[in-house]
């Protein structure tokens, strides 16, 4: 027979961080979708403009309406993320969460333990017991590219696309090779993005919701040990 233990999962700072995150992008995403209805073709490079030859065009009919709206909300939320994750990503490395928590040990990266990870979410098995405890490999891998790569990315590449910005850096247009070429990858970035929350949300389902959410709103997580 199984009891129920009740454990500490999120700090305070975590929890607070994740729901400012979660309204950023509750924002972020249709503000960013308004702004791309203006031009929904993606160039390589420093100049592109319609009748151009397009790396990437969208099914989209270019529409300006929604423009001005989504531009100030985008550079409003924007700015809120940044500065969460900047408090987020400032006490996870002086308080050593990162280490503890999000580094994959070296037995999580053989080839086996990686299989048998993907195989178990591909199936939607659900974690019991210790294995609760802590983040898979996989959330681990997926947290650190979101926080330290993705994320910085979409970060210089909107600079990048700032005419103020890049008039005092313009190492950015080198860096990126060009305006476009931040825009593409800003956006390549964002859709990143996007399916990595949407997988977010169905594991938190196959994991238990309740469990889950209540879980990032008290700290509590209540998982099923053997007696």
């Amino acid at each position: 027979m199984n009891s129920t233990v009740e454990i500490q999962r999120h700090s305070r700072l975590v929890r607070v961080t994740h729901w400012i995150n979660a309204l950023s992008f509750l924002f972020l995403v249709p503000s960013g979708i308004a702004i791309l209805y203006a031009h929904p073709e993606f160039y390589w490079g420093e100049t592109g403009y319609f009748g151009d030859p397009a790396a990437l065009t969208l099914p989209m009919e270019p529409n300006f309406d929604y423009t001005a709206w989504g531009r100030g909300m985008h550079f409003l939320f924007a700015w809120l993320l940044v500065l969460n994750g900047l408090v987020y990503l400032l006490s996870g490395l002086l308080n050593g969460h990162f280490y503890r928590q999000m580094l994959p040990r070296l037995a999580q990266l053989t080839p086996a333990h990686l299989w048998q990870e993907i195989r178990d979410h591909l199936r939607f098995v659900r974690p019991t017991g210790e294995a609760v405890r802590t983040y898979n490999v996989l959330q681990k891998l997926a947290y650190l590219l979101v926080i330290f790569v993705a994320l910085p990315l979409m970060l210089l590449t909107g600079l990048t696309m700032s005419p103020a910005v890049t008039a005092a850096y313009p190492e950015l247009f080198t860096l990126f090779g060009g305006r476009q070429s931040a825009r593409f990858i800003h956006f390549i970035c964002a859709s990143a993005l996007v399916g990595f929350l949407v997988i977010h949300l169905v594991m938190i389902f196959v994991v238990g919701f309740v469990n889950e959410i209540r879980s990032m709103i008290t700290g509590k997580f209540r998982i099923e040990e053997p007696s």
